[in-house]
């Protein structure tokens, strides 16, 4: 679905330098930064409280659009979070 719809709007699609370095950015310093801090953080953890500790990173995800992009903390985001963490709460 996602190669249809590119193909679609391809024809639309601007790039530029400032745009295709973020994108880098994004992709290789976040996302590697992000595996490196979770893959210290693993030793320390069993199986079973590894495999729930994923389950916040929407939460934290969130809570960096919060802070970095200036969402909105409005009541869906509230409740989910605490679905969320209230689930991966009683698993521990």
């Amino acid at each position: 679905m996602v190669a249809v719809l590119t193909l679609l709007t391809l024809a639309d699609a601007r790039f530029d330098l400032q745009g295709v370095l973020l994108a880098m950015a994004s992709g290789a310093l976040a996302s590697g930064l992000g595996y490196a801090i979770w893959y210290m953080a693993l030793p320390g953890l069993q199986n079973v409280q590894a495999a729930v500790v994923q389950l916040t990173v929407p939460v934290i995800a969130a809570a960096g659009g919060v802070v970095f992009a200036g969402e909105l903390i409005d009541q869906r985001l509230i409740v989910a979070s605490l679905l969320v963490l209230g689930g991966v709460l009683c698993v521990f």
